[in-house]
């Protein structure tokens, strides 16, 4: 099993080049395509507070001031490109409708890689990231310093749906990584879940666990960052929860936590 494509979303801003970093750190060990992808703010967005059949000066400044930004903002975005892109790489300034071009994009590709503040619900790409987990559901990589692709790789699994299936997509990473250790916590879940099953899953598929048991009870959300930062994990597998309230992404508290935390790096599916 392994990956083709890492989708790098680019907003033209100062995080791009950490973005192309992260996601050339994931392409590595499989030799895949980083494909970068310029998103910028799209025009289209405005046109239902312009009013019907009428566009004053205000408005059409607004717009050209857009135009104007999304220039420059793909300039920049190149010239990350040029100056960070590792291995095999290829660029895409997408067009409006932007979010339907970028969710196309998220299709064909096997992992999306975000920044840290994106992830946080700041900047220009905050609403892409809750839409491509909520909506198109695809494998999210949230860059942190110390990610390392073949390194380190904790395993936050309750028994359920969602975890399991981020275990599922994130196969080919372990595949690589030098250590796996699953984390359980069985007193911060209404579960009854025996984390020595999903060992025996993986070594069937040729990858060597560890389990880590904590005890006590809670929110899982602050024992499964204390228990990773513990063993050094450069990444974080976990399932995503939340649900669409409003045309926003409501996350769950344990996710919560673990996009508001410091570190590692996240692997989240939802």
């Amino acid at each position: 099993m392994s990956w083709v494509r890492i989708l790098a979303p680019l907003s033209g801003g100062t995080g791009d080049a950490a973005v192309l970093a992260a996601a050339a750190q994931i392409a590595r060990p499989f030799g895949a395509e980083v494909r970068a992808a310029y998103a910028p703010a799209d025009v289209a967005d405005l046109m239902p507070w312009m009013g019907e059949g009428f566009m004053g000066g205000v408005q059409i400044a607004a717009v050209e001031s857009l135009k104007e930004a999304a220039i420059e903002g793909q300039r920049a975005a190149e010239a990350a490109v040029a100056a960070h892109a590792d291995g095999r790489s290829s660029f895409v300034a997408l067009q409006s409708p932007v979010w339907s071009a970028l969710s196309m994009e998220a299709r064909l590709s096997d992992v999306v890689v975000f920044d840290d503040e994106a992830a946080r619900g700041r900047g220009p790409l905050a609403t892409a990231f809750q839409e491509l987990i909520a909506d198109e559901q695809r494998p999210i990589v949230v860059a942190r310093p110390g990610l390392k692709a073949d390194g380190v790789i904790a395993l936050a699994w309750d028994g359920g749906k969602e975890a399991t299936r981020a275990v599922r997509t994130a196969l080919p990473l372990l595949e690589k990584a030098a250590r796996v250790v699953i984390l359980s916590a069985p007193g911060s879940s209404s579960r009854d879940f025996n984390p020595q099953a999903l060992q025996a899953y993986l070594e069937a598929r040729g990858v060597k666990a560890e389990v880590m048991v904590q005890r006590g009870s809670g929110d899982a959300g602050p024992v499964l960052l204390n228990s990773a930062k513990a063993i050094g994990a450069n990444l974080l597998v976990a399932g995503a929860f939340g649900h669409p309230r409003l045309q926003e992404f409501i996350f769950g508290g344990t996710t919560r936590t673990l996009l508001n935390g410091d570190a590692p790096s996240l692997f989240l599916s939802h």
